[in-house]
């Protein structure tokens, strides 16, 4: 399963690493090296662009074979044990009606959260397509579209950038996908948040905060200065255009990771399990489709 060749160097701090679950150790004593190392790291499991719906494929996207490439997403995490697991936006994909979308995110929800109690949810553009943000939250247990959260000496950042230019939040189809921002209540909030915090910080979006395209927050560059302003911002992980990517802006990494949901077959699937090591430095290995980093 993992993605052992798939290795780039991208930015100026990354450079190329040999997977780690190709380092197993050959003596019992090389063994209990890595397992201190592995101790000694915080875990955090990542999934994005899963886009479940029951509905035949369209185009590239096989929206019901997610549930059978989530299922092999889990048995690594079994192994791994992260200590949280973040999905980044784009959990189910659109349905005509509300009632046929809430049974889609039922349907994907219920083994996503059976992989670990603490988990985090980023709202994507298809999350809300027919949804109502309360709704899609109230489906998953989770009170707030954007807030913080610490662990292991860490903090840790969701963003929502679900909302029109005009600040209108997405929902019920009210919305172009291309339109997306960030508020100014929630740049304050960022802000402040980022102040009122002494730990090293990594950020979760859905779409992109390092592109000019259709694929960006259009307002990004504003959080990009807010992020870099800070000097606490290790990286930002995010989802939305399908694709590896890893862009070095202003000293903060900004990985993209690839869609689940993206191709048929175990071998077009695609998850990830970050390590962040008490020194700051953090470890991407990526399986099947997703590409290993390191900075």
């Amino acid at each position: 399963m993992h993605n052992d060749n798939n290795c780039v160097r991208i930015g100026r701090r990354a450079f190329l690493k040999q997977g780690t679950l190709t380092l197993a150790a050959t003596s019992l004593a090389s063994s209990q090296l890595l397992a201190n190392d592995q101790a000694a790291k915080l875990r955090v499991g990542l999934v994005t662009d899963l886009h479940y719906a029951d509905k035949a494929p369209a185009g590239s996207r096989h929206y019901r074979e997610t549930l059978a490439k989530l299922e092999e997403a889990a048995k690594q995490f079994e192994q791994d044990t992260p200590t949280f697991l973040v999905e980044l936006g784009d959990f189910i994909d659109a349905a005509d009606s509300v009632d046929v979308e809430q049974g889609y995110l039922q349907t994907i929800n219920r083994p996503f959260s059976a992989i670990c109690k603490d988990r985090h949810y980023v709202l994507g553009n298809h999350c809300v397509d027919t949804l109502k943000k309360e709704e899609f939250l109230g489906g998953v247990e989770q009170e707030k579209s954007y807030y913080s959260f610490d662990r292991g000496g860490f903090h840790f950042i969701v963003l929502d950038s679900c909302f029109r230019s005009d600040g209108q939040p997405y929902e019920r189809k009210n919305f172009h996908w291309t339109d997306a921002n960030i508020p100014a209540a929630e740049l304050e909030w960022l802000e402040s948040d980022l102040k009122s915090n002494d730990k090293p910080t990594v950020v979760f979006a859905h779409q992109r905060l390092d592109v000019q395209n259709h694929h960006g927050v259009k307002n990004n560059a504003e959080v990009r200065k807010i992020l870099e302003a800070s000097g606490k911002v290790l990286a930002v992980f995010q989802g939305h255009s399908h694709q590896n990517d890893l862009k070095d802006i202003g000293g903060i990494q900004y990985c993209t990771l690839v869609a689940m949901v993206e191709g048929s077959g175990a071998q077009n699937n695609g998850y990830s399990l970050m390590e962040i090591e008490p020194n700051g430095t953090i470890h991407l290995t990526g399986f099947r489709k997703q590409k290993n980093y390191e900075w």
